[in-house]
């Protein structure tokens, strides 16, 4: 029979390392890639992946999944971005920038660059908010809250179209990747720190910055799964209606193929699935497997 995760806040810090997520400030001069591997290398675990591409050049929030905790990679794929951005017109700042930018709200057309790694083609994305914060002769500061996917370094590039000015990209910094913002971002060195005052016995500055995988699953929808069904879930079966104990409240509201989270009544990740049946019903299956976590 397999063997299930300890509650979050019991797990050791090998545990904790080995199913973990570091909401990471990205620094300068290195690569998303690059930041990732040096943080698999630096806790010692097996694995790592970032949640989101940033650029070299490009700062800020950078959710680090380690070791198991890989898996819910796919999590950071259907969530909403937020990022500052300075904006750099080509010409004096008209005075109806607000009103250009205003445009820009709702549903847009992108074609991803020449240097993508996806295909170009035509594609939409949803701009959620696009504020104007502070302007200063050339210069403009903006908040972009964004789908999931936006070129923002395009979207700069159009505004300065729309604006008759031209303009480019210039500082770029994310504030936000769902579930994750900026207002308790871990630097390199608290990380270091931290494995190594772990190393010498005291655990307290690593558990400051190294926070349980199921951090990262606070936005989607859940469900509360006995443990008799979680241990057939690690097994492959689907969520089936006998199984659930609980539903959280987004989960009665939520629509068919719904990406949401399973947990043990203990507050343990379980799988992530796709909502296909009534939870509430007394039969059936509730929830198609996409990723086992246990």
């Amino acid at each position: 029979m397999p063997t299930l995760r300890d509650p979050p806040e019991e797990r050791s810090v090998d545990d904790l390392l080995s199913f973990g997520v570091v909401n990471l400030d990205k620094p300068p001069g290195p690569s998303a890639h690059q930041v990732s591997a040096w943080a698999r290398d630096r806790a010692g675990v097996g694995r790592a992946a970032h949640a989101g591409t940033l650029d070299p050049k490009v700062t800020g929030c950078l959710p680090i999944l380690l070791g198991d905790a890989t898996r819910l990679a796919q999590v950071f794929l259907e969530g909403t971005k937020e990022y500052v951005a300075v904006l750099e017109l080509h010409g004096p700042a008209p005075a109806d920038l607000d009103a250009v930018l205003a445009e820009f709200e709702g549903e847009i057309y992108q074609k991803p660059p020449r240097k993508s790694a996806v295909a170009r083609r035509l594609r939409t994305r949803e701009i959620h908010e696009l504020d104007l914060l502070e302007v200063r002769e050339r210069q403009a500061l903006i908040r972009i809250r964004c789908e999931s996917g936006t070129y923002v370094r395009k979207l700069c590039h159009d505004l300065g179209l729309a604006a008759g000015t031209g303009a480019h990209m210039g500082d770029l910094r994310r504030t936000a990747t769902d579930p994750f913002d900026d207002t308790a971002l871990v630097s390199t060195a608290d990380l270091t720190d931290g494995l190594v005052f772990a190393d010498e016995g005291d655990e307290g500055p690593l558990r400051e910055v190294v926070a349980p995988a199921e951090r990262a699953l606070r936005h989607l929808p859940r469900l509360t799964v006995a443990f008799s069904a979680a241990e057939q879930i690690a097994e492959g079966a689907p969520v089936y209606a006998p199984g659930v104990v609980d539903v959280g409240d987004a989960v009665e509201t939520a629509e068919k193929e719904t990406l949401l989270a399973c947990f043990t009544p203990d507050g343990a990740a379980v799988c992530l699935g796709r909502l296909v049946g009534d939870p509430t019903a007394s039969t059936g299956e509730v929830v198609s497997l996409e990723r086992v976590l246990v």
